[in-house]
């Protein structure tokens, strides 16, 4: 889609070139920003010029992952396999064209803060913590689990930036079991669970059935059903109602405990 009102871009070439004037906002890959009309946009300010390594292995055996790397070049990072079958299969939900996988940005996916943010799954079950530069020229880091607040909403103050996203070395030597359901076979992410095995336990990722991600520690399958129950808030749309929601991710829930849980070592 043109968007006719923009009538300036800017590339940003260092940090101080990403201040904002009236009207302006950031673009990455822009594959939503040119979805839809965006009246209050005159002008633009591209991130994609600032040159950050897509992704990169950090001192302490990490990983960071730069907000503009795109879905292919993320894809295409040599992790290890429990990693980039999970990451794979993260990237299948969004069900977008070959072109979009190039241009599409992770860190674009995660600050739209939508409840089927695939990549916003991928980040949060790999413990991911959000590099966030502020407009003074500071910066400070927070859970992926705390930056998404609700649905197209982040903890992002106007003028701040996501600069990348730091994954743990632990989470890339875990084993990972991804349990997902849709209304239709090609349909959006109605409910999708993440199991990670954690010593004598399993790490639950719930995105998609609800507002925001939510972790949860469990120990057996009942419990996975249990801490389920405990969900007092569920996300509505045409892609699913509450209660349906509610009841796939209990069911999703504890099959991906109990596959965990009975081979820690296998992706599924």
């Amino acid at each position: 889609m043109d968007l006719l009102g923009v009538t300036s871009h800017r590339l940003a070439r260092e940090r101080a070139d990403l201040h904002l004037e009236p009207g302006e906002t950031y673009v990455a890959g822009g594959t939503w920003l040119f979805s839809e009309p965006q009246p209050a946009t005159t002008g633009l300010v591209d991130l994609t010029s600032l040159g950050w390594p897509p992704v990169e292995k950090r001192p302490d055996d990490g990983i960071r992952i730069g907000a503009t790397c795109t879905i292919a070049q993320l894809l295409a990072w040599p992790w290890p396999p429990a990693v980039a079958d999970l990451a794979g299969r993260c990237a299948d939900a969004l069900l977008m064209s070959f072109k979009v996988r190039h241009a599409a940005t992770v860190g674009g996916n995660l600050c739209l803060a939508l409840p089927a943010g695939a990549m916003t799954a991928l980040l949060a079950a790999l413990d991911g913590q959000v590099l966030i530069w502020s407009a003074d020229g500071g910066e400070r880091r927070e859970p992926v689990t705390h930056f998404v607040r609700s649905p197209g909403v982040t903890s992002l103050s106007p003028g701040e930036v996501v600069r990348a996203i730091d994954i743990p070395a632990p989470a890339l030597g875990a084993g990972y079991v991804l349990r997902r359901i849709a209304l239709t076979p090609y349909g959006r992410t109605s409910a999708m669970v993440i199991a990670r095995r954690q010593g004598d336990g399993v790490v639950l990722t719930v995105t998609g059935s609800t507002p925001r991600p939510l972790v949860f520690e469990v120990g057996t399958v009942e419990q996975a059903r249990t801490v389920i129950g405990t969900v007092q808030e569920w996300y509505a749309d045409a892609h699913g109602a509450t209660d349906w929601r509610a009841a796939m991710t209990e069911r999703l829930a504890a099959d991906a405990a109990a596959e965990s849980l009975r081979d820690p070592g296998r992706e599924s």
